[in-house]
């Protein structure tokens, strides 16, 4: 779906509206529309700009599974937390390693694969948010990104990140006490000011 709650015409894609109710929120952040994972639904610009912006280094932790058997690429790793040339710009430096594969819901629709090609799982920790990022960081390696979802995005004020446990897919809550007041802090440490409002975190398909 797209990460948005206004339909585009022509497009073969939902919109978030399809499945949340909820007025007058906005994404902060967005997924590709073949993306799955956590995305952060509020009413405040100013939280908005807070988690966006990469000079805040707020981390986005991603599971990416690949085409290609990572142990035949010895350098990937390296190169994916020192930072690669995408697009004419280098990326900031980035948190990377092979994990097993997760358990996860069965995808709708379903990845391609290839039988004669083994698959990868890569978590990812980037510190911005450029468009389709993470699958340009791999195709860059020789590790083209089949499946990619967004697991946890992290405060950065000592607390555990905000991530997916008990949420199943297309599925939303509002933000526990604990958390609306970890954000209330967040945007009212010195220098910050303003007050946190409405803000709503969920999982859906993806969004573009």
């Amino acid at each position: 779906m797209l990460s948005q709650f206004t339909p585009e015409a022509g497009s073969r894609w939902r919109c978030l509206a399809d499945f949340i109710t909820v007025p007058e929120v906005y994404a902060a952040g967005r997924l590709d529309a073949d993306s799955e994972g956590l995305l952060l639904l509020t009413s405040n610009g100013r939280l908005q700009q807070r988690l966006t912006d990469p000079s805040f280094g707020h981390w986005r932790r991603y599971w990416a599974q690949v085409e290609g058997d990572i142990v035949s690429h010895p350098d990937a790793i390296r190169q994916l937390q020192d930072g690669l040339l995408i697009q004419g710009q280098r990326t900031l430096p980035a948190q990377a390693c092979m994990i097993d594969a997760p358990q996860l819901p069965d995808r709708d629709p379903p990845i391609r694969q290839r039988q004669s090609i083994p698959t990868s799982w890569l978590q990812l920790e980037l510190r911005e948010g450029r468009n389709r990022q993470v699958r340009r960081m791999t195709a860059a390696v020789g590790l083209p990104t089949l499946r990619l979802v967004r697991v946890a995005i992290d405060l950065m004020d000592g607390g555990p990140p905000l991530n997916l446990h008990g949420l199943a897919a297309g599925c939303w809550r509002e933000l526990s006490p604990g958390e609306e007041q970890r954000i209330h802090k967040l945007l009212t440490s010195p220098g910050r000011g303003g007050r946190a409002g409405g803000g709503k975190s969920g999982r859906t398909g993806g969004g573009g």
